[in-house]
C-alpha cells in the first residue's frame, strides 16, 4: 500500500490476532511500486491488477488459475497510474461500472478460490465464526 497511516496498519494487526492469519497477512507500505512488481516478476510471481477496464474476470480466471503461480493482486483507487496497465501481466475487470476496491478484491479471492475460502483454517485464531442459518455461532480460543 502506498499512503496508509499507521491506524490501518495497526488495525490489520488486531484483527489478524483475533481472527487468526497473523502469519498469512502482511500490509507492507511501499514506496517504490514499480520496483515490487519488478521484483516479484522476477521471482516468478505474475500480476493482476482489478479494474473496470480490463478483460472480464470469468474470461480469465481459469487461465490465471492454470499458471499456478504466486499472485501480486493490485487494486487501484481513483487514479491508477496509467503505467500499471502495462506493467500488469493482466487487467481483470471485476465489473465494468466503479465499484469497491474491497468488492473487487472478494469477488476475485472467490473466483481464485472456487468458494473453498470458507473451508481455509488460520493459524492462532482466538475467536471462529460457526456458520449457521439463524443467529450467531461463536467459538473463542
Amino acid at each position: 500500500m502506498t499512503d496508509v497511516d499507521d491506524e490501518i496498519k495497526n488495525t490489520l494487526k488486531k484483527v489478524n490476532k483475533k481472527w487468526g492469519g497473523e502469519n498469512e497477512f502482511h500490509l507492507e507500505i511501499i514506496d517504490n511500486w514499480k520496483q515490487v512488481i519488478k521484483n516479484w516478476r522476477a521471482n516468478g510471481g505474475i500480476v493482476v491488477h482489478l479494474t473496470m477496464y480490463g478483460a472480464l474476470i470469468n474470461e480469465k480466471i481459469t487461465e490465471i488459475k492454470a499458471l499456478n503461480q504466486n499472485v501480486l493482486v493490485i487494486i487501484g483507487a481513483e487514479k491508477v497510474p496509467k503505467e500499471i496497465y502495462f506493467l500488469a501481466d493482466y487487467n481483470i475487470a471485476i465489473g465494468n461500472q466503479p465499484h469497491s476496491e474491497i468488492a473487487a478484491l472478494a469477488i476475485f479471492l472467490d473466483r481464485i478460490f472456487d468458494g473453498n475460502q470458507f473451508d481455509r483454517k488460520l493459524t492462532n485464531e482466538s475467536i471462529k465464526i460457526i456458520p449457521t442459518d439463524k443467529g450467531k455461532n461463536v467459538i473463542k480460543n
